[in-house]
C-alpha cells in the first residue's frame, strides 16, 4: 500500500469531529505539536501584539526583507500555532522565510469577524516590526478564506500591501447547507464531514448572514488584489471552493494561479512529515513565491 493509500485509510477510520467535545477537538488537534517534529534549522519564539499571541518561526538563512503570515485551519473554531507549526515551518524553509502563526480568537466564544481583526492586527504588527519586508499571508482551508478576506480589509482600509496570497484547500463560502456541491461532496471526503463544517460555519457566524463577504471571502469584491496562489485537490469537497475563488478573482482582473492535484485529502500539506506530495506541494509554495518576493511580477 502506498503512503497515501495508507493515509486515507487512516482517516477514514477517524470519527467526525461532532462526535466529541469542542474542547476534545482543541486538545487533539494540538497534539500535532507533539506527532510532527520541526524541519531543522527552525526555531519557535513566543509573539505579542496586546492581547493577541503567537509564535514566530526563525527560519536559519531567511531573507530580511521577507515575512509570511500564517493562518491555520480548523473551521474557525478550533487550531492554534501549536497544531500547525510544523506545516508551516515547512512553508517557510521552502520560502527562505520567516513565519509568523498569529493564535486568533476561535469561535463559538469570538464569532465573526474575531478571527479577521486579529489576523490584519497581527499582518499590520508585522508590518511596524519589520518596515522593509515584504509580506506574503497564507493559509489553509478556514484560514485560506481568512486569507482572502483578510487582503480584502487591507485592500479596503490601506496601511499594508502584501505581495501575494496562498490559500491551501481554502474554505471561502460558508453556505454549506443540505443540497449544495459542498455538502454533497462530503460524503466521499475523508475530512470533511456535513455536521462537521455546517456546525462550524453556524459558530463562527454567529447568527450574520451566510453571504457576508466579510465572513465568505467568494462574494467580496476581488478587483485589487494582489496574486493569488490556491492549491487544492480534485477530491476533497471544497475543491468547489477553490474554483470558484480562482474563476470569480481572474474575472476580477486578479493574477491567480491555481494547482488542483489527484488524489489526495484536504490540506495534504498538514502531512508533510510522512507524505511525499505534500513535500512536493511546499516545495511549488517556495517556487511560486520566489519572483513575488523579488517584485519580479509585473
Amino acid at each position: 500500500m502506498s503512503e497515501l493509500s495508507e493515509l486515507i485509510a487512516f482517516l477514514e477510520k477517524q470519527p467526525p469531529a461532532h462526535t466529541v467535545s469542542l474542547a476534545q477537538r482543541r486538545a487533539l488537534y494540538d497534539r500535532a505539536e507533539k506527532a510532527f517534529a520541526l524541519p531543522g534549522g527552525v526555531s519557535v519564539e513566543a509573539w505579542t501584539c496586546g492581547e493577541l499571541q503567537g509564535e514566530l518561526l526563525q527560519v536559519a538563512g531567511a531573507a530580511a526583507d521577507r515575512m509570511i503570515v500564517y493562518l491555520h485551519g480548523g473551521g474557525y473554531g478550533i487550531g492554534s500555532p501549536r497544531s500547525h507549526r510544523h506545516l508551516a515551518a515547512a512553508i517557510g524553509v521552502a520560502a527562505h522565510s520567516d513565519v509568523l502563526v498569529p493564535d486568533y480568537r476561535l469561535a463559538p466564544e469570538h464569532p465573526f469577524p474575531a478571527a479577521r481583526d486579529d489576523a490584519r492586527a497581527a499582518v499590520c504588527q508585522v508590518q511596524l516590526e519589520r518596515p522593509d519586508a515584504r509580506v506574503c499571508i497564507m493559509g489553509d482551508s478556514a484560514g485560506g478564506g481568512l486569507t482572502v478576506s483578510v487582503l480584502t480589509a487591507l485592500r479596503d482600509h490601506g496601511g499594508v500591501s502584501p505581495v501575494a496570497g496562498v490559500c491551501l484547500s481554502p474554505w471561502v463560502d460558508l453556505d454549506v447547507a443540505a443540497g449544495s456541491d459542498v455538502a454533497n461532496a462530503t460524503a466521499d471526503d475523508p475530512l470533511i464531514d456535513f455536521d462537521d463544517i455546517a456546525g462550524y460555519a453556524d459558530a463562527y457566524l454567529g447568527g450574520g448572514a451566510r453571504a457576508d463577504p466579510g465572513a465568505s471571502p467568494v462574494h467580496a469584491n476581488r478587483a485589487g488584489l494582489p496574486p493569488l496562489l490556491s492549491q487544492a485537490s480534485n477530491a476533497e469537497a471544497l475543491r468547489f471552493d477553490s474554483r470558484r475563488l480562482a474563476a470569480r478573482a481572474q474575472s476580477a482582473g486578479v493574477d491567480v494561479t491555481l494547482r488542483m492535484k489527484e488524489g489526495v485529502p484536504h490540506v495534504w500539506h498538514w502531512f508533510w512529515p510522512r507524505l511525499e506530495i505534500a513535500r512536493q506541494s511546499i516545495s511549488e509554495i517556495g517556487t511560486w513565491l520566489e519572483p513575488h518576493w523579488r517584485g519580479d511580477v509585473s
